[in-house]
């Protein structure tokens, strides 16, 4: 991934240096659990442990180097590592295992790390969410559908929405960590023929695993849960960010993003204010979609093995980690600091809209005064579009109408505004349940 959307935190995890370690770590666990069983003498583990080599830019050049003449990078990595440790002790490291017990091991073990920061990254997006709810859910807004004025709404609503799908993102990958926080230490096709079953659950132990059954590879429909949970939180995010690009239309001018002091918006328009940011995470949620196929065409292997999966897990795995985790944080910057203009909601909505947006509740009115429901649909319909052609409020034009049998307090309560919205702060509670879920 480029360095452009990388998050330095959730990069070191996915680093040479990182991977390399990780490896390491499990070899000496597992060299330590065979001498928990009188396989390898304690001393020799000790030394093991004792001599192992600091895993830095010098030794990933090293397993690199190495790697051009076995053509296997856990092989020139098994060579380096017992090179250093020194014989006879060294040659313990890897006894008994294939590299998949290594490889995917050290694999969800940094899985678990990156779901923990996208975690606690995507609580930063929910609070944010949640707190603009609470702040602008008496606000009116123009709902709409189909990209046309449909009826009222508050823009806290849409906050609200968000808010308790992003926590359902929040569910799915704490769903996809525990599916991912297995190892594997069985051998070859996992028949623990050369290891016994003690040293996987040691392993597993000390790194914060299950040890769970498998052929010689961890099944890949884990990975791939774990990149559909990265691909949700990306649909997500998108979501969001579309709501931003239309309200910051200039035809509906009620929100825009943040723009900092000194910010162009355009190298030639000294007048714009794009809202570059959204469109930014909307092109990224596509490569999270990418990511989440990729990773389900991995979960076919031929028989007990092979690696076709390898090569696209060195890719979209780290780099589903690093979009996501910069999404979240970039998304939740755009929802604190999205600028909200009030007054032209409210003025698209009442004004702009000449009453359009209270049909509904015409026609109800004209329904409860002892109209058929499709002869009271058919005279609003018909004053809509007078209303609209002729530019003026609806209002007006019903009660211009002599087959429009309403009192004027009737008429007034149809486009009575605060009637509307005065079930509003159920969003609110939707999103105080959803609290109390977390505490229990």
């Amino acid at each position: 991934m480029i360095r452009r959307y990388s998050p330095p935190d959730m990069a070191a995890l996915f680093s040479d240096e990182a991977r390399l370690a990780t490896w390491l770590e499990v070899e000496l666990l597992a060299v330590e659990g065979q001498a928990r069983l009188g396989v390898v003498p304690a001393a020799d583990a000790a030394a093991c442990r004792e001599r192992a080599p600091e895993v830095d830019a010098g030794f990933v050049r090293a397993v690199e180097e190495r790697e051009q003449v076995t053509d296997h990078d856990v092989a020139a990595f098994v060579d380096v590592v017992q090179e250093r440790i020194g014989q006879p002790e060294g040659s313990w490291v890897h006894f008994g295992l294939t590299s998949s017990d290594v490889v995917d091991t050290a694999l969800c073990a940094t899985l678990v790390k990156a779901a923990d920061l996208l975690l606690a990254a995507v609580d930063e997006l929910v609070a944010a969410l949640r707190a603009r709810a609470e702040e602008l859910i008496d606000v009116p807004v123009t709902g709409r559908t189909h990209g046309m004025h449909a009826e009222p709404t508050t823009l806290g609503a849409k906050f609200a929405l968000w808010a308790l799908q992003a926590d359902r993102d929040r569910q799915r990958l704490r769903t996809a960590r525990s599916r991912v926080a297995v190892g594997k230490l069985s051998g070859a096709v996992g028949t623990y023929s050369n290891v016994d079953p003690a040293v996987e659950t040691y392993v597993c132990e000390a790194l914060g695993l299950e040890p769970v059954p498998a052929t010689q590879v961890v099944a890949r429909d884990r990975h791939a849960e774990y990149l559909y949970a990265c691909a949700s939180v990306g649909a997500t995010v998108e979501l969001i960010a579309t709501e931003v690009r239309h309200l910051a239309r200039s035809e509906v001018g009620e929100a825009e993003e943040p723009f900092g002091a000194g910010q162009k918006g355009s190298s030639a328009m000294p007048h714009k204010r794009n809202p570059i940011l959204s469109e930014r995470l909307c092109g990224l949620a596509r490569v999270l979609r990418g990511y989440a196929g990729a990773g389900l065409e991995d979960v076919a292997l031929w028989h007990e093995r092979d690696i076709s999966h390898s090569s696209v897990e060195r890719i979209v795995l780290p780099d589903a980690s690093l979009l996501t985790c910069y999404v979240l944080r970039k998304a939740t910057g755009l929802v604190s600091g999205l600028v909200v203009h009030a007054d032209r909601a409210l003025a698209n909505l009442t004004e702009g809209s000449l009453g359009l947006v209270f049909s509904q509740s015409v026609l109800l009115a004209l329904v409860e005064s002892g109209l058929p429901r499709d002869d009271a649909y058919r005279i609003v319909q018909r004053d809509a579009r007078s209303a609209w052609e002729s530019r003026r409020h609806l209002r007006d034009v019903l009660a211009a109408d002599p087959d429009v049998r309403l009192s004027p307090a009737q008429l007034e309560r149809a486009f009575d505004l605060d009637r509307y919205l005065r079930h509003s702060r159920r969003f609110l509670y939707a999103l105080a349940d959803m609290e109390e879920g977390l505490a229990r």
